[in-house]
């Protein structure tokens, strides 16, 4: 399996309050899974994806991520771990802007540090890896244009390409439609499903959209920090 958290609660203290926005979470996902996390705001979707995101930790319970048992790991090792093992794909692009397209897609190869698996490639395996992404996401000729030169599809097309370019076992998306129109938004889609048939990687979507819920493999329903049921497609 590719996540699992087990018995998983987080608790956030303000003064004498104390509010649990998961309780007792048990998910498992597989390699490939194409799932949605849903359920009402203060459901707790974006609390369960900053913990799979390793952004966040449980308050108690466990949590493994790509097989490995994250309690006890430092800052350092969650986010050497969340750099190699995981992309993130996010609403509103967050794209920087000063940047081209192709230096927005490289950053992450840049970043992970000395020791990491990007660092160990040279600088013409980066540009091989970063052209050839752009080129399955349908922006190669656009790889020196800035953000804001492009489309709010092509913008999302990017942010995707980013997403990959460390070969992550799992790839979290934000509601990665909503500032799309309809027509861009069934294209990103599109796109996606067939990264997750051909590289195998798990994705993770945390979605009003129910047309992403329609392609789901499996689709979490969340309510007052609960799983409340689950829905699979064939």
């Amino acid at each position: 399996m590719v996540v699992a958290l087990k018995d998983v609660w987080k608790t956030y203290s303000m003064g004498k309050l104390r509010f649990d926005a998961l309780k007792g979470i048990d998910l498992q996902l597989e390699r490939g899974d194409f799932a949605a996390v849903a359920g009402p705001s203060g459901s707790g979707k974006t609390t369960i994806m900053n913990i799979i995101g390793l952004v966040d930790t449980p308050s108690r319970g466990g949590v493994l991520i790509d097989g490995r048992e994250t309690a006890g790991l430092s800052r350092g090792e969650l986010t050497r771990m969340r750099q190699e093992v995981i992309g993130f794909v996010f609403q509103s692009f967050n794209l920087l802007p000063v940047l081209s397209v192709f230096e927005n897609v490289e950053l992450p190869l840049l970043l992970g540090g000395k020791g990491s698996r990007s660092a160990a490639l040279s600088r013409a395996r980066r540009k091989e890896r970063v052209e050839r992404l752009l080129e399955e996401v349908g922006l190669a000729d656009k790889r020196l244009n800035r953000p804001g030169e492009l489309s709010g599809g092509q913008q999302q097309r990017v942010a995707i390409a980013r997403a990959l370019v460390n070969e992550p076992a799992i790839v979290i998306a934000d509601e990665p439609t909503a500032n799309l129109d309809s027509e861009n938004g069934a294209r990103i889609l599109e796109l996606m499903k067939k990264v997750n048939t051909v590289s195998g990687a798990t994705f993770i979507f945390s979605t009003h959209d129910k047309t992403i819920w329609e392609m789901a493999t499996r689709i979490i329903f969340l309510h007052d920090g609960k799983i409340e049921r689950e829905a699979g497609r064939a």
